[in-house]
């Protein structure tokens, strides 16, 4: 369902292969005779934001999942920067570069927002269980824990409590946690799921800020977050793909509209 070329502005520029950073090939899983994901042919071209989007039902999170090996697939395979991950264990492909945000970016209220950021960069740094240390030795990575928290606007809740953050303000937080692990890849599921419209724009720019050098490929429910900021968007169905482009193609194909909305021609509308 993907181009040979890439759409670029008003032309069109062919897309080689080394630009494509995450491809999966026939990949499909069965539960007990439910076919949840089938035959997806899916490739995430480097430095876009690729949104995922479709119905409730539509295997979205299963596809997530066997993406970041919580779930082996039936059939085909995963291949992240030309190589073949379908056999990695979750905490292999984390350290290849591909992290998913609710998934490593726990935020834990009894801790500060700078405590929950240096607490990611122990993780990567294989420190995490170094309890016997003396907190001192954990000052230099204040420097980058400030640095990230500037990166998602929480330099000036450093020293709260996790606890005390609104919402949308501790979502910023997970991303922040996410990005102290470096990720060459971002999956986020649903980034403004529960938001209110001010935390919404907040989290879609930030999201649009923190996408300059890396490449997210997120699910996202809210049809105006995914119209200002993918660059390409992949339509799911029941677990197979029925529609894959620009937002101005995939929101006129019939079979997405009908998807979406239960009539040929009714149009899908943000919400």
């Amino acid at each position: 369902m993907v181009d040979d070329c890439a759409e670029q502005g008003e032309g069109r520029v062919m897309a080689i292969p080394d630009s494509f950073i995450l491809e999966t090939k026939g990949l499909s899983k069965q539960f007990k005779g439910f076919v949840a994901v089938s035959n997806v042919d899916l490739a995430v071209q480097r430095g876009h934001i690729h949104a995922l989007i479709g119905p409730n039902g539509a295997g979205k999170t299963t596809f997530f999942n066997l993406l970041t090996k919580f779930l082996v697939p039936s059939a085909g395979s995963i291949h992240y920067k030309g190589v073949d991950i379908t056999q990695e264990k979750p905490a292999q492909t984390a350290r290849m570069g591909i992290v998913r945000s609710f998934q490593i970016s726990a935020v834990f209220s009894h801790m500060t927002v700078l405590e929950n950021v240096r607490g990611a960069l122990q993780r990567r740094l294989g420190n995490s269980f170094h309890f016997w240390k003396g907190e001192r030795t954990l000052l230099p990575l204040h420097e980058r824990a400030r640095e990230l928290l500037a990166e998602v606007d929480l330099l000036d809740f450093a020293d709260e409590l996790t606890a005390s953050l609104p919402y949308g303000r501790k979502r910023a937080l997970e991303l922040a946690t996410t990005m102290a692990l470096e990720p060459e890849l971002m999956l986020l599921d649903e980034p403004t799921q529960g938001m209110g419209h001010e935390d919404v724009s907040r989290v879609t720019a930030l999201i649009k800020r923190l996408s300059v050098g890396r490449t997210i490929l997120m699910v996202e429910h809210n049809m105006n977050v995914v119209a200002s900021i993918a660059d390409r968007i992949t339509v799911l169905q029941r677990g197979v793909i029925i529609a894959d482009g620009t937002y101005a193609q995939v929101s006129a194909d019939p079979l997405v509209i009908e998807a979406y909305m239960g009539a040929p021609d009714a149009a899908l509308q943000g919400s």
